[in-house]
């Protein structure tokens, strides 16, 4: 019967090879011994699904005549007839497909197709042995609370931080100034330990980067008197930030490496959170300055001048025409926020400010407007 090898690793008859080769390394971690898979028959099946349609030829030959053709799969000649990869003895619990000469990668039994990219991620190594990334220390968040007017214009701030450091007296070597280094005896100078693992599909070789002298290779004759060899310590650091105009409450600022180090690789970045202290006249709105402003009902009613205190400090004039509506909108341009070296505009809602209590005068030139229609 012939197998369906798309159904098999879940994927459509229009997969890419990308498509293929993710849906393979999601069933590997899945069902390898290794991971804690116990279905071995499920884990040879993907492996036999991977290795016709990973291959184009294959997959065409597949596509056009099943799972019986030339240099297959077919069950009935796993007893090493004419046709197979290769003849499997008694015991392989993968009949003719033969994993035995897999060791340090994949590719020198009968097999001729290449997962050692794939199992990279299953035995924590990538391919030839060579740690994955380098390394990299941790990230630091901070959080800064800034005036709205600071907010708006830009500022900058020293912020002492207790983090780990590079150790200034041996600059990060772990060495004591003057002195040599000889080499790592655990990795004999490879910068690597490498593990053999055994598997039912043979043994594995992965590499890890040697704990003893950090992957250099190189340890130091005499120790670093400050920071121990460690190269790197905890201390207190000033940091200086710039905040740029315009920043918004809750934004990020990012500093690149001014996070922790570490030995052998590059320090963490900076993460500072601000926060924007609220303004008790002004509030923003995109890059819009916006305020109530409140005018008595006769400065409502016949106009007036009126005067604002701006977030620079100065004084601006204000015109409020004659019978200006409360709905409506005073809006005054480049007094706003600076966004991108824009600024935005000033916008004020009028608020009609009613008198508490009215004079015996008072109430009776209202009563008067009152005939009047008012």
């Amino acid at each position: 019967m012939t197998k369906d090898y798309y159904n098999v690793l879940g994927i459509d008859k229009k997969a890419t090879k990308d498509d293929i080769k993710k849906a393979f390394r999601k069933l590997a971690h899945k069902y390898h011994p290794d991971k804690g898979g116990t279905d071995e028959s499920k884990f040879k099946e993907i492996t036999e699904a991977y290795s016709i349609l990973s291959d184009d030829k294959k997959r065409r030959e597949y596509d056009t005549y099943g799972q019986a053709f030339a240099g297959g799969f077919d069950p009935s000649r796993n007893s090493g007839q004419a046709g197979s990869r290769q003849a499997g003895g008694q015991g392989n619990p993968f009949g003719g497909f033969d994993f035995s000469g897999f060791q340090q990668g994949f590719g020198q039994g009968g097999v001729d197709f290449d997962l050692g990219d794939i199992f990279g991620d299953i035995f924590g190594g990538t391919r030839g042995g060579s740690p994955r990334a380098t390394a990299r220390g941790r990230d630091i968040s901070i959080d800064l609370e800034v005036s709205f007017k600071d907010a708006v214009f830009g500022t900058s701030r020293n912020v002492l931080i207790a983090k780990v450091s590079t150790c200034e007296l041996c600059k990060g070597s772990g060495a004591k100034p003057g002195t040599q280094t000889e080499t790592c005896k655990t990795c004999n100078g490879s910068g690597r330990i490498h593990e053999t693992r055994n598997s039912i599909l043979g043994q594995f070789t992965s590499a890890r980067v040697c704990t003893v002298c950090d992957g250099t290779g190189k340890i130091p004759k005499e120790k670093c008197l400050e920071c121990k060899g460690q190269g790197v310590r905890r201390k207190q650091e000033e940091i200086h930030i710039n905040i740029p105009a315009g920043i918004d409450n809750g934004e990020m600022i990012r500093l690149p490496q001014q996070g922790e180090a570490i030995k052998t690789g590059i320090a963490g970045d900076l993460y500072a959170k601000i926060h924007v202290k609220a303004h008790p006249v002004f509030r923003r709105e995109g890059s819009n300055l916006v305020m109530n402003l409140p005018v008595k009902v006769t400065d409502a009613l016949l106009g007036t001048i009126a005067s604002i205190e701006t977030l620079e400090g100065k004084t601006l004039e204000v015109k409020i025409p004659p019978m200006k509506r409360a709905e409506e909108l005073l809006r005054i341009a480049g007094k706003g926020i600076p966004v991108e070296g824009i600024r935005g505009d000033l916008i004020m809602h009028l608020e009609v400010a009613l008198p508490s209590k009215l004079s015996s005068k008072a109430k009776k030139s209202v009563e008067e407007l009152k005939i009047e229609g008012l």
